[in-house]
């Protein structure tokens, strides 16, 4: 580590330090829609219980008018983009001329595929996200062209099936096949990037509870994304955000889909297990 990278890690630690004191995540529960429970926390997985304790949503984390936004769909705007979605699913589209319904059937069918992803698809040979597995049906069974992997087209059919997901447990298999994958993921998390030298675990492990300057430091729980963030007024994908962590670590970073990206989300992924789906969840 040469001085200009040992002064940046200072003036991190810094940060961390003097902007913050714990601010300890709300003593609250969400209930959306006053009907769908919310397990936002719970006991850590056996495989993290040397990290932490418990595992805890995003969502406690934020302030008091976010909580409450996504509570009710009304006022959640990630819902705007489930209903764009839902009328993609029953829309033909392709060479095939068929729809997402065809196949499939109604959206709400779909329960129970979003708690399980990322997750090793045997006839592919290979771990795969959601969007892996929508642009495959879409190229393969549609006869249409891919979407972007983090493009408007695909977060908007993802927060559609993490909704009707919503309140189902988080099950991400780390075992069998998919354990080499999740091992490459786990060393992406705890390995420091860029020239401020953090790592994910820097964050969302060491300092989750305190505030870096303005901002409130959770778990790094993906198990609400999609996200509506306040920020940019728009869904975000969790690779997008990946991207834009490792980012602001000053480093190179990987691209969305790439498969050093799809582990890391296969390992966060398996972090919340326990938690509930939650998507399209509203954060800062």
């Amino acid at each position: 580590m040469n001085k200009f990278t040992k002064g940046l890690g200072a003036c991190m630690t810094a940060i961390f330090v003097a902007s913050g004191a714990m601010a300890e995540p709300a003593d609250d529960k969400l209930v959306i829609n006053d009907e769908i429970e919310i397990v936002t926390r719970t006991a850590a997985p056996a495989h993290l219980s040397d990290a932490m304790d418990e595992v805890m949503s995003g969502w406690l984390f934020r302030g008091t008018e976010t909580r409450a936004m996504e509570m009710d769909d009304f006022d959640n705007p990630g819902m705007i983009f489930v209903e764009k979605a839902e009328e993609t699913w029953n829309t033909a589209d392709g060479t095939e001329g068929k729809s997402c319904a065809d196949c499939h059937g109604a959206s709400s069918e779909m329960a129970g595929v979003r708690p399980v992803y990322p997750k090793y698809v045997e006839s592919a040979g290979e771990v795969r996200t959601l969007e892996m597995s929508i642009n495959d049906c879409r190229e393969n069974r549609m006869g249409a062209e891919k979407w972007k992997y983090t493009g408007g087209d695909m977060v908007d059919m993802t927060a559609l099936l993490a909704s009707v997901s919503r309140g189902m447990p988080v099950n991400v298999a780390i075992d069998g096949p998919a354990q080499s994958t999740w091992e490459q993921g786990k060393e992406i998390y705890y390995t420091r990037f860029g020239q401020l030298e953090l790592s994910c675990a820097n964050c969302h492990e060491d300092n989750y509870g305190n505030m870096i300057r303005a901002d409130h430091l959770s778990q790094g729980q993906i198990n609400g994304f999609p996200v509506y963030r306040l920020k940019n007024s728009k869904l975000n994908a969790a690779q997008a955000r990946f991207k834009g962590c490792v980012r602001d670590t000053r480093a190179e970073t990987f691209n969305p889909g790439s498969p050093e990206f799809v582990a890391l989300e296969l390992y966060v992924g398996s972090r919340g297990n326990g938690l509930s789906v939650e998507g399209p969840s509203v954060r800062n």
